[in-house]
């Protein structure tokens, strides 16, 4: 079968909630994927940050194959013996005290909002059922019912109403907005640190420190959803450290499954967890034996090869070097690390033809919010393979 073929058997069998660029992927190696017929492709995309430390890493895939080995799945009706072991590699590593292990980001956010309301109501005070939550204008967190219901991106929630209440929504990057909103019931602000899905948009410097202010002045949990820009995607282990601030709640996932496996959670400190007790919240999956492997070696990759310390530097120079180009067709060029965000201009768009002729030249790239080329490779890249990158993006943005 060739490219066609595969991907007209999924057109057929398959619901279309997805519009992917026509290429099919049979095989992948560090930065470098293959289709099957044999051309290779540099990924610029990382399955949406999933992909930080590549594609099929060695140290992964050996925590991986030992652990199957021996034992896969036991759900959490008994311990295992790498429930532990990751827990404390991953809670060191992010310095909270406790983790709440799931699988999908969605379901570390639905376990934060969660966790954010019980304190509320156990600890705060907050009359039962008036628990409020903040969201940005922009937010993407998530595909579930509740999570869409507080979007405001209308393909995310339109025609899956009645959607859960308690949420209220702010312009993104306003921290004086923020404040206004809070009431007596308000048990948490959600923020991303970078809003990836809404174009790779940038707060001013400062506006985590000053939501930080806010939330703690009016007793408020900061919830930060770090499943994208986390792990070292933004050149620093997590995107909030570039403005010096903790949050209460850290949520993560994606990257942390090391490209391999869905592997999720939520961070927080002992006494916040402790408002969880038997029986309040579970997952069958999350927190299993092949998950906890995968998850502690994906952590410890990161930090073993200065990950984050490589997406600052090349993050520097691939955006440096895009700048240069001086294209007719780019209007802002923003992000950090190695994520970032091409802006293409109206008259220039959309941004979907660019990425076609990328991939025509071997790059694969997709575009976010229709304007926006995304650019987010592993980020085990290397400077010779970034410039191997812009070569060819240079002649398509040229």
């Amino acid at each position: 079968m060739n490219s066609l073929d595969y991907i007209r058997l999924a057109e057929s069998h398959s619901a279309r909630n997805y519009l992917p660029l026509p290429v099919v992927l049979a095989k992948g190696d560090g930065v470098w994927v293959e289709d099957v017929e044999g051309k290779r492709y540099l990924d610029m995309l990382s399955s949406y940050s999933a992909l930080n430390q590549g594609h099929r890493h060695p140290k992964i895939l050996a925590a991986m194959q030992e652990q199957m080995g021996r034992l896969c799945l036991t759900s959490r009706a008994f311990h295992h013996d790498t429930f532990g072991p990751f827990c404390r590699t991953v809670t060191e590593a992010c310095g909270m005290d406790q983790v709440l292990l799931m699988n999908t980001g969605a379901e570390a956010v639905e376990t934060a909002i969660k966790l954010c309301r019980r304190w509320g109501y156990t600890k705060k005070g907050v009359p039962e059922g008036k628990a409020e939550i903040i969201v940005c204008d922009g937010n993407f967190h998530g595909r579930t019912t509740t999570i869409v219901g507080f979007s405001s991106e209308k393909s995310y929630y339109d025609g899956f109403g009645p959607f859960t209440p308690g949420f209220k929504m702010i312009p993104y990057g306003d921290a004086v907005a923020l404040e206004k909103a809070i009431t007596p019931n308000t048990v948490a602000f959600l923020v991303e640190p970078i809003q990836g899905e809404a174009g790779i948009k940038v707060p001013n410097d400062g506006y985590l420190k000053a939501a930080r202010e806010v939330c703690t002045r009016n007793n408020v949990l900061l919830m930060t959803d770090e499943i994208q820009t986390g792990l070292g995607r933004t050149g620093h282990l997590f995107c909030y450290e570039y403005d010096g601030i903790r949050p209460d709640v850290l949520i993560v996932g994606k990257a942390l499954g090391g490209g391999c496996f869905p592997v999720s959670g939520a961070l927080a400190s002992k006494e916040l967890m402790s408002v969880f007790t038997p029986g309040n919240h579970g997952s069958t999956f999350g927190g299993n034996p092949l998950a906890c492997a995968i998850g502690k070696a994906a952590v410890e990759v990161i930090i073993e090869e200065k990950l984050p310390e490589n997406s600052f530097a090349m993050g520097q120079y691939l955006r440096a070097e895009l700048a240069k180009m001086n294209s007719r067709h780019v209007g802002e060029i923003r992000g950090r690390g190695l994520l970032i965000g091409v802006d293409i201009r109206p008259e220039s768009g959309p941004a979907r033809r660019f990425c076609e002729k990328l991939m025509g030249l071997g790059v694969l790239a997709k575009e976010t919010h229709g304007t926006v080329i995304r650019f987010a490779p592993p980020l085990t890249i290397t400077k010779t393979e970034v410039d191997w990158a812009l070569e060819r993006i240079g002649q398509v943005l040229k």
